[in-house]
């Protein structure tokens, strides 16, 4: 079966982190996950690689529901609120969460507690990658499919935590946005009057099975999200295809 046809359920926009493997935490099995990773889950409109497996899951894969997903104790974000030049290409790929924080700066300065900030930059940063998805002309395109009962794709934004294996989704409204910015990016006008429902209710099955994960690995081993949230410190570097089924 899994050879026999790769038609995926989920997009999923998540860090290279080795503690957040996506198919594991969703609890799916191979071929139902198109996972596209980087450096804290950025989507940068200068990544030719995301772009070019964001428009292959939208136009030939037509995947209906994309996860953004964050982490907290993100190595990235981190490093990206430390006034270091850490040499291109890092450097520049970092300068994208300088960017998130410069959009909400008087928000993250107001937090005293550096790690509360840091979590909060990491939220941020999610909802950010979501308003860039929904610039690319491939998401818009997809909204104009009128054969499909709901709006698609649907963009989830999430964040996991490896301190207790929980994948969170972040309450967020993102027509507020869209209809801020709607008159810059909205390039085949299918936002201004088709607002976007709210999509957390679309992850209930995601969520029950990310449970079942959270519990499986605790009866295993009771310490295992207390060893997997201390350290990151991976074995091999895995360079793959985004295919669900690999």
């Amino acid at each position: 079966k899994l050879g026999a046809v790769h038609k995926p359920k989920y997009l999923w926009i998540g860090c290279a982190d080795a503690r957040v493997p996506a198919n594991e935490i969703m609890g799916e099995e191979p071929g139902s996950v198109f996972v596209l990773r980087n450096v804290a889950n950025m989507v940068v409109n200068t990544d030719f690689n995301l772009m070019s497996a964001l428009q292959y899951a939208m136009d030939v894969l037509k995947i209906p529901d994309i996860i953004v997903c964050g982490h907290y104790d993100c190595g990235g974000v981190r490093a990206s609120t430390k006034t270091n030049d850490h040499v291109a290409p890092l450097e520049n790929w970092l300068r994208n969460i300088r960017d998130v924080y410069r959009l909400h700066q008087a928000e993250l300065d107001s937090i005293s507690d550096p790690e509360k900030r840091h979590r909060r930059l990491v939220e941020l940063n999610v909802i950010e990658q979501c308003i860039n998805l929904y610039k690319t002309g491939s998401v818009q395109r997809r909204y104009m499919d009128k054969t499909l009962p709901y709006s698609s794709p649907r963009i989830h934004a999430c964040v996991f935590d490896p301190k207790d294996g929980i994948l969170q989704p972040l309450d967020v409204d993102f027509n507020k946005y869209l209809n801020q910015y709607y008159s810059v990016y909205d390039l085949y006008s299918v936002y201004k009057d088709n607002p976007i429902p709210k999509t957390q209710k679309n992850l209930g099955n995601v969520l029950l099975k990310n449970k079942e994960y959270v519990n499986s690995k605790k009866e295993q081993d009771p310490q295992f999200f207390d060893k997997l949230g201390a350290v990151h410190k991976p074995k091999y570097l895995w360079i793959g295809c985004a295919d669900a089924r690999v």
